[in-house]
This record gives structure tokens, sequence and C-alpha cells, in this order.
């Protein structure tokens, strides 16, 4: 019963005596409720909140390096040693240095053949570091037809356009693998290369290069049903405002990602198939679940998720919860279906 202002009017006017008992007593239902809370809160322990989320106020930077251990530069001690693999002599300009005589007594020297040469390797940029080609077609004029003709370009080099392949590649190589932004790009072709192009034109160019990827991923897409290990996993992002979700599936030999504007099982039957045979390694989201119920599919559930409600259960202060906790762990070891439903 919640305490309105005449029972607190009513235990006021009681006396000394049964004011202070009746204080005492909420006052340990306090202290009793909040180390219930404090049970019940979820860390990243017993959760899948981040360990970030442990820390009411992170450290700052000072504070960070004065608790990490101060280390010699260079090389540690019981590191292994790397050295760069010398180019091979199919990959060099060779340029030869000779003597004729004795640097101290100038007299005559012979060469020794069987003696290796001491070497000295380096690495330059050629320029100009790209090739500048114009492609002309010359007009003809005809007598006959009274207009002007021009020969016609190959169809390759019309499809290329002013980046030709190689190019093209390093513009993606940059973007994708680089993670530099258009307008690093920009800069890069312009002040290294002598090239100038716009963001429009750099953007057509990262587009073209995922078409003619296009045949690879759905080669790799048709080869995903069959394999015999697939885990997956989804994050959520936003797109000129739209919501969409980006899948994940890694397989023993490729990852395959997959953006959809769904979060539901219809991606892992348009993805994997109502008849795929392998396991399928996850979280317990729903979309999986219902995965598994409709189509048979083996699932083996993700152990760090499990083990971090296992311990939730174990530490929720009700006796009748805090039991399934221990038969849940039990039921782990053999398969995860038992342990969902102890924990649904």
């Amino acid at each position: 019963m919640c305490m309105d202002e005449a029972i607190a009017k009513r235990i006021y006017n009681s006396g000394e005596g049964p004011t202070i008992a009746k204080l005492i007593e909420l006052d340990s239902k306090v202290d009793e409720l909040t180390a219930r809370i404090a049970k019940l809160s979820k860390n990243s322990t017993n959760s899948s909140k981040p360990p970030s989320s442990d820390i009411v106020k992170p450290p700052s930077r000072a504070e960070r390096r004065r608790d990490q251990k101060k280390r010699k530069k260079g090389g540690q001690l019981n590191h292994p040693k790397w050295q760069r693999l010398p180019f091979g002599p199919d990959e060099v300009v060779p340029i030869e240095y000779t003597m004729t005589s004795c640097p101290h007594c100038f007299s005559p020297l012979q060469r020794l053949p069987d003696e290796p040469p001491r070497i000295l390797q380096q690495v330059e940029l050629v320029n100009p570091a790209v090739e500048k080609i114009e492609h002309r077609a010359n007009a003809y004029w005809c007598p006959k037809c009274k207009c002007i003709h021009y020969p016609s370009l190959p169809a390759d080099v019309r499809k290329q356009g002013l980046f030709k392949p190689d190019i093209s590649a390093t513009v993606c190589f940059l973007k994708y693998v680089g993670c530099m932004s258009l307008s690093g790009i920009k800069r890069y072709l312009r002040d290294v290369n002598g090239v100038k192009v716009t963001k429009g034109y750099l953007a057509k160019v990262l587009k073209k290069g995922s078409q003619s990827l296009e045949f690879c991923y759905d080669e790799l897409l048709r080869a995903l049903p069959s394999q015999p290990v697939v885990n997956s996993d989804e994050t959520g992002h936003k797109e000129n405002g739209k919501s969409f979700w980006t899948w994940v599936f890694r397989c023993n030999l490729f990852v395959l990602f997959k953006i959809s504007p769904s979060r539901s099982s219809d991606v892992l039957i348009d993805v994997l198939g109502k008849e795929f045979n392998g396991v399928l390694g996850c979280d317990y989201f729903s979309a999986y679940r219902k995965f598994m119920t409709d189509f048979d599919v083996r699932i083996q559930f993700c152990l760090a998720h499990l083990i971090r409600d296992v311990k939730f259960l174990v530490d929720f202060p009700d006796a009748s919860v805090n039991a399934t906790g221990p038969r849940s762990w039990t039921h782990c070891a053999i398969c995860s279906i038992p342990f969902m439903t102890a924990t649904q």
C-alpha cells in the first residue's frame, strides 16, 4: 500500500517510538531494494553490453598513460626480428660499380666472380606516374554523301572512359582498402599524378568498380548455401534517412555482406535458402530462431551470449529464477536448445 498524506500524519501523531520504528523499517527496505537493484543491473559480464558501459567516468588520457608500463623505444625484448625480403633479380634494374686499381697501393685488381657483391636496393616512383593517352578519330569528307565521317573507336576504349582499368583499380583501392575520402583521392590524383577530376567522376569510377565485381559476388552468393558452417550477424545503419541492415555471413574461405531494409528471417531464406543443410552460428535473435523452427536448421548459438545470460541468472535474487542458472549451464554443455528453453 502506498503511503499518502493521511497515513504519514497518523504515523507522526502516534508518538516518537512508533515513528522511529517505522523509519527504521523503511530504511532497511530501501537498503534491501538497493542491493537487489544492484544485483539485477546488467553489465558486460552478464549481458551483451560493451565493457565500456561498465565505466561511469572513464579515466583521462593522462591517467591511462600513467598506468601503462613504459617501454624503451625500438625493438622489444623477445620480439622476433623483422626484415624486408630483398627483391628478386627479375624485379630490379641492376647498376654495376667497378674498380680497376687498389685504393691504397694503386695495384691492378682482379675480379672475384665467386664472391657475392655488396647490394643496396632502392625504390623510386617513375615519372610520369601516369600515361595520358589521346585517341584521335580523324575526319573524312565524302564527296558523294556530302558529309563528314569519323572512324569508330574500339568498343573497349569507349567503355573505359577517362580512367583505364589500372588507375580505376587504384581509386577503388584507395577508397575501400585505404579508407580515403573522395576529397583525399582527388587531392592525391591532382598533387601526385597531375590528374584533375571531380568527386562526382570518382563516385562513378567506384560504382563501375563495384559493378565489375558483381559476377564474383553472385558466385559467392550461390556458393553460400552449400557451406558446412556459416556464422552470421547483422547491424543497423541509416542511408539518406532510411534504415537498413548490413548482414554478414562468414564461411571458412570467404565473407559475404548483404545490405537489406529488413532484419527478418526473409533475408536468411533469401541468402541460405529453405534447404540449408549446414550449421548456422549466430546469437539468439528472433529471426534466427524462426529460421531454425520453420526449416529445421541446425543452429549453434553464440556461447558468449549464453555464458552472459547464465551469469545473470546465477546472480538473480529470486530463488526460483536463480536455480535455473546451474541447470542451464549443465544443458548448455550438451546443446543450446535446452538453455534457450530455460532462459525463456
